[in-house]
């Protein structure tokens, strides 16, 4: 086997003052191993253009010092809205999200997986997404970003919340090659993987590579629960803080779908906060 390729940990971080100017200095300041944006409001559908300067300075910073960048989709997006109004700001949105991303060098786009919103009308939700988002995965350029699947914490008509649902999920988009996921600790505990028991991590990780195939995570999120599991709500902890507590992210390290894969963290507090919880993350993956 050969060796084992470390997993880059990092950041959400904040772009005040740009995304290089911004961003890549509190990297800096955390000591954050990767990055994560949104490129426009998380909670609207307003578009930013950006501004080229800080693009190229961001693209060839994280190039030179091999920082894998990610984007945030806005949350509002819902390709299984049933409102005329949501699907069509969702596709403007996530189309923008890409372009930006490609702008910037980022790796990957995370989506949330959507929501049917009523129990009868999940069959035409999944039909919709098939409809509107192949047309979008066709379009990213051969050196674009993944579309990266977040499945949620399972609240309402989630399109996909446990692993096992992303089999269908990805299976509706005909497995196409730029889909990949993003798993959220929290969420896939609130959503009743039992990550906090021995062998759990492993367990859930071994049932997603199950369902969609080795290679198809290209990131996680590694966030701690508020929550108990299957509370279906999406309360970010500290990392060792919450109910799954820190030693099933060393495990998390260990399994062999996450060699290589960036891991990122989502958590409450700012710069002291996000040092400190980076320094726990790199001694669970080192150790």
């Amino acid at each position: 086997m050969p060796p084992r390729k470390p997993s880059p940990v990092g950041v959400h971080v904040p772009v005040a003052g740009g995304l290089a100017s911004g961003g890549l200095a509190y990297a800096r300041d955390v000591k954050a191993e990767a990055v994560q944006v949104f490129l426009s409001n998380p909670r609207g559908w307003a578009q930013s253009a950006g501004d080229p300067k800080q693009d190229d300075e961001f693209r060839a910073r994280c190039a030179a010092a091999k920082i894998p960048a990610f984007v945030h989709a806005p949350y509002l997006v819902n390709l299984g809205s049933p409102t005329t109004t949501t699907l069509e700001n969702s596709v403007r949105s996530l189309r923008h999200a890409l372009t930006r991303a490609c702008a910037i060098g980022a790796r990957g786009v995370v989506v949330h997986a959507g929501s049917a919103v009523t129990p009868s009308s999940k069959p035409s939700a999944m039909a919709q997404l098939r409809e509107n988002l192949l047309p979008l995965l066709d379009e990213i350029p051969d050196d674009g970003p993944d579309l990266l699947i977040e499945p949620t914490a399972g609240a309402g008509q989630s399109l996909a919340a446990t692993v096992d649902d992303l089999g269908p999920y990805l299976g509706a988009l005909d497995n196409h090659p730029r889909l990949g996921v993003c798993l959220d600790t929290c969420h896939a505990f609130a959503a009743g993987h039992d990550l906090a028991a021995p062998g759990g991590v492993r367990a859930t990780l071994n049932a997603l590579v199950r369902a969609v195939g080795r290679g198809r995570l290209k990131l996680v999120h590694a966030n701690d629960s508020k929550d108990p599991r299957g509370s279906n709500r999406d309360n970010h902890q500290r990392v060792g803080e919450g109910h799954i507590g820190a030693e099933p992210f060393a495990e998390l390290f260990r399994h062999p779908a996450t060699r290589g894969v960036p891991v990122v963290l989502e958590t409450p507090g700012k710069a002291p906060e996000h040092r400190d919880d980076l320094a726990l993350l790199r001694s669970l993956r080192d150790r």
